[in-house]
């Protein structure tokens, strides 16, 4: 399949019942109403206010979007098998209407039904936790019932597997945005 086929294959998939998620367009890659950040550097920046529980135009609680990204913030990694600088990243977005059972077992279907990728060649990570905050059990216990092995699932920390506008769970402010993440890696 080509970038454009998975793009749409996963556009596709959100907006089918019994997903219905609501297609929107990419944001631009320079935001001109956000003078925290010259680049767009991830599908949720763009985002930060319905996330934070303001209602979005559409009406839906549930959107899925490709959004361009640019990222500097990992440069020094830039060039190994993982980190490049311009990339699109594929959401599908609950605002406040599902949580981690319905997100994980989504794209798990995504990846193994819908694109037919060997689940013996994922691995999965979570978060391992920090001195404030738990390990992410939860979703260590969603991705072992799905039959994901327990050499399959990896814990990193804050500096991999956090979203956060700061990147790190030791310095958000109140008001801030995030938490743990989960992301799947295939086996080349």
């Amino acid at each position: 399949m080509t970038s454009g086929e998975i793009r749409q294959a996963y556009l596709d998939f959100f907006t089918s019942s019994p997903r219905n998620h609501k297609r929107i367009d990419a944001a631009p890659l320079v935001l001109h109403d956000d003078p925290t950040t010259l680049f767009t550097s991830a599908g949720m920046q763009p985002l930060v206010p319905y996330l934070k529980g303001e209602p979005h135009p559409s009406g839906s609680k549930r959107l899925v979007n490709s959004q361009p990204s640019f990222r500097t913030q990992d440069i020094e990694e830039v060039g190994d098998n993982r980190h490049i600088t311009f990339f699109e990243m594929l959401g599908n977005w609950s605002f406040g209407d599902y949580f981690k059972d319905e997100q994980l077992f989504w794209v798990w279907e995504f990846l193994t039904k819908e694109l037919g990728l060997s689940k013996e060649r994922l691995f999965v990570t979570i978060f391992e936790g920090a001195p404030k905050i738990p390990k992410d059990e939860e979703s260590e216990k969603i991705w072992r019932s799905f039959g994901v092995s327990d050499d399959h699932i990896r814990p990193y920390d804050a500096s991999k597997n956090w979203w956060s506008r700061s990147g790190n769970p030791d310095q958000m402010s109140i008001g801030d945005i995030g938490g743990p993440d989960s992301e799947i890696f295939f086996d080349l």
